[in-house]
């Protein structure tokens, strides 16, 4: 009988709980200012270009369309976003920045650093710089560009 694995050792196993643990650390910061943690990530992508094709936010956020439409949604419901159908094609929509949305990005902003603070505190200088890097690496393998030294994503 062959040696059994032990999952609790291996790298993907503590990925998966540091994105746990992460992932929950987010939703309780983001939920002190009435967001959920992956509506963050939709404002982000319209805060550097707003007006986006809802297909292209769901796209760029690796989502499928109900849930980007669900997410839209509740950002709607807390006047951060505004839908409205984009010109020439009925079909499509575009997302827009409500007021609220561009003036809750400094709460947003000081939520973010103080996780990103709380994550890292423990490490240096050159442990964050190797951490960000070996996480682009993994990043760029999970979306099929292995040898891409891009991390603009």
């Amino acid at each position: 009988m062959s040696d059994l694995i032990k999952f609790e050792e291996t790298i993907s196993f503590l990925l998966a709980k540091v994105s746990t643990a992460h992932r929950n650390s987010l939703e309780r910061r983001m939920g002190q200012i009435g967001l959920h943690g992956g509506q963050i990530f939709v404002l982000f992508e319209l805060w550097q270009k707003d007006g986006q094709r809802q297909i292209d936010l769901a796209k760029k956020l690796d989502i499928s369309a109900p849930t980007i439409n669900k997410m839209i949604k509740g950002l709607i419901d807390i006047n951060l976003v505004t839908r409205s159908r984009a010109d020439g094609d009925g079909r499509s929509t575009r997302i827009f920045l409500a007021p609220r949305g561009l003036s809750i990005r400094p709460e947003i902003e000081e939520q973010w650093l103080e996780l990103e603070e709380s994550c890292l505190s423990s490490l240096n200088k050159t442990e964050r710089t190797v951490l960000a890097s070996i996480l682009i690496k993994l990043r760029n393998l999970f979306n099929g560009r292995p040898n891409s030294e891009e991390d603009d994503e």
